[in-house]
């Protein structure tokens, strides 16, 4: 099951309440106020980690909570603080903090139609990467703090703070280089296991692939792309028909874009392809239209391919197109130079 938007409900912990006690000892009678302080209530960080690829550790168990401080003692002892917790994210998550306060509002709202309001308030991509989605209340102080000159059995002390919380969104949007966009079956995934070692799921029929595959392009100098392998786009994804949405936030992150299309014919034409792909694209994100795009002329062993590559070459006379046989190996080691001159070049 891959998971790559979840709902979650985020409490740090509150700060422990100052203690107002004196000091009462045999043969001390006036030993003077000795309340401790509150421990700091534990905050919610989130961490970005290589080691999870999706959000699928919080489908079961959607909520983070920390653990509130502990009161002061006496004899100025310290209240111990509240357990801080980690959550694990992988890189590309970005965070949304809602208008709901409890998990039940989010859900209220959604089933009114009122909408649920959602502010960004992190992107999340470096690993190693913290932030904090909640924090800890502070300690309130004990009355020890708050003996003078003229009140030396002060009774003053001091409440711990009240700790943030709230319903967050998370949203994973895969983070690569380049992005293989195309139709089901267009060979995307046979073109990426061709340059790559990425193994994904092979088959001849369509949306063999459910979620996004990532794989690392090496060139003879040794250095690396990232490239992502998108699954088939239909007509009206930028409707959210189908998978729609769920797919095309995931090349949001892309540099260039690289628009597979089946040479054969058999299911699309190339040129409609080409044409419906486009439309899609920039009716999801003006901005995303605007990137660096090419076009990969797969199935060229196929004996229909030829004239249906002159086609689209005369329909797009001003865009690159690179012939390619995924499957056979044709034009891959072309295809891997001619990216690496684009990716430098972005």
């Amino acid at each position: 099951m891959f998971v790559d938007n979840i709902r979650i409900f985020a409490k740090a912990g509150k700060g422990g309440n100052g203690l107002a006690s004196f000091r009462r000892e045999k043969f001390v009678p006036r030993g003077g106020p000795d309340g401790g302080d509150g421990g700091d209530g534990g905050s919610v960080i989130l961490e970005v980690s290589t080691g999870t690829n999706d959000l699928r550790s919080y489908f079961y168990d959607p909520k983070l909570l920390a653990t509130d401080g502990m009161p002061g003692m006496h004899a100025r002892k310290h209240g111990r603080d509240g357990k801080t917790v980690i959550g694990k994210v992988p890189p590309g998550t970005i965070v949304y903090r809602s208008n709901a306060a409890t998990m039940q509002e989010a859900t209220w709202l959604e089933r009114e139609g009122d909408g649920i309001e959602l502010e960004q308030i992190a992107d999340l991509t470096e690993p190693g990467e913290r932030f904090v989605l909640c924090q800890g209340g502070k300690g309130g102080r004990g009355n020890w703090h708050f003996r003078t000159a003229t009140d030396q059995a002060p009774l003053k002390f001091e409440y711990g703070t009240e700790a943030e919380s709230g319903v967050f969104f998370f949203e994973l949007r895969r983070i690569a280089d380049a992005g293989l966009v195309g139709y089901p079956n267009a060979g995307k995934s046979t073109l990426l296991g061709a340059i790559s070692r990425a193994t994904p799921k092979v088959a001849s029929y369509p949306f063999t692939t459910l979620q996004p595959i990532v794989g690392v392009v090496e060139f003879e100098d040794f250095s690396r792309c990232i490239v992502a392998d998108i699954p088939g786009i239909i007509e009206g994804a930028s409707e959210n028909r189908g998978l729609g949405h769920e797919f095309l936030r995931h090349i949001m992150r892309c540099h260039i874009l690289l628009f597979v299309v089946d040479m054969t014919g058999l299911e699309h034409d190339p040129v409609e392809a080409i044409q419906t792909l486009r439309k899609e694209i920039k009716l999801y994100s003006e901005e995303l239209a605007e990137r660096k795009w090419i076009i990969l002329a797969n199935k060229m062993d196929d004996p229909t391919a030829a004239e249906n590559l002159e086609i689209l070459r005369q329909r797009f006379p001003k865009i690159e197109i690179l012939p390619i046989s995924a499957a056979m190996g044709d034009g891959i080691p072309a295809f891997k130079a001619r990216l690496k001159q684009l990716l430098q070049a972005e």
